[in-house]
């Protein structure tokens, strides 16, 4: 997973995520009623957000990306920001019980595609943006340490139709939220990607015939070994309505920061090794509209 773009859309679904586990039940012995909030039935939640995160996978240069996210429930599916994309959910969830998730994902990846801003690695040339589609799954259990909170399991497994790597991708992770107050909301999430032998040829082998720069600059040649993880990371989210009230919609804000290590060949190329750094930060900021 791309830090920069993970960190832009769990920003901005935040205060959606949050907002409907609140409402079935009271936060600061104020009791909600369900069927009133603005999340009984058909919502949308529409935001942007800003992420400060490394350049491409691997990177120590960093980067501003400012992305739209689309979060809400139609018709009885689910509609949720990924990193780079969204998911559909198109199980209906029993009240009180634990909560199923199962449908499709779909994500941008751009690593490598843009904002190169290290000149050796530019001088590789730019990947092309790869169009990833495949299942999505999940199971999520209310109510672990208090009555409000909510502990999530899901994983995506994606497959490019492109033509960009033409790889796969598995990438599961798990979130515990909590509310802190009737405004203000948290999430921690740690998640981890594998990806297989064309995914990892594709982003981390050096081949020095590609290479345009200046002569004696070039990186040592890289060979992939195969399949394997790319990163392991976490990210801390706080979420804070500006009217006071998760549960009603309207203006939100969510702060985020996280920390990830990129393993394996992503960590062992020269892109990584030579020229960046295997520890990835990220800072991001987001506001969105719930109706």
């Amino acid at each position: 997973m791309t830090i920069r773009i993970f960190a832009a859309a769990a920003a901005l679904g935040a205060i959606a995520i949050a907002s409907p586990t609140i409402a079935q039940d009271q936060v600061a012995d104020v009791p909600i009623d369900p069927s009133e909030t603005v999340f009984s039935g058909d919502y949308l939640s529409l935001g942007v957000g800003a992420a400060y995160s490394p350049s491409y996978t691997g990177s120590d240069d960093y980067v501003i990306d400012v992305l739209p996210i689309v979060q809400g429930s139609l018709g009885g599916i689910k509609i949720s920001p990924r990193a780079g994309g969204i998911t559909l959910d198109f199980i209906q969830d029993r009240p009180g019980g634990p909560g199923i998730d199962l449908g499709v994902a779909a994500r941008i990846r751009g690593n490598r595609a843009s904002q190169i801003k290290d000149e050796v690695v530019e001088h590789y040339g730019e990947l092309d943006t790869a169009y990833e589609v495949g299942p999505s799954a999940g199971i999520s259990f209310p109510a672990v340490l208090n009555p409000y909170d909510n502990l999530s399991l899901k994983t995506d497994v994606l497959f490019d139709v492109s033509g960009a790597h033409d790889g796969m991708t598995v990438s599961p992770s798990v979130t515990y939220f909590t509310p802190l107050s009737r405004a203000m909301a948290a999430s921690l999430s740690i998640g981890t990607e594998w990806a297989d032998e064309d995914f990892q040829d594709y982003y981390f082998r050096v081949d020095n015939s590609l290479y345009t720069g200046p002569a004696g600059q070039q990186l040592p040649g890289y060979e992939p070994d195969g399949g394997g993880f790319t990163s392991v990371g976490a990210n801390l989210l706080l979420a804070y309505d500006l009217d006071g009230d998760l549960a009603n919609g309207g203006l939100g804000l969510v702060f985020i920061g996280g920390y990830s290590r990129v393993l394996g060949d992503a960590a062992d190329t020269p892109f990584t090794s030579i020229r960046g750094s295997e520890d990835q930060f990220l800072a991001a900021v987001g506001i969105g509209y719930t109706f």
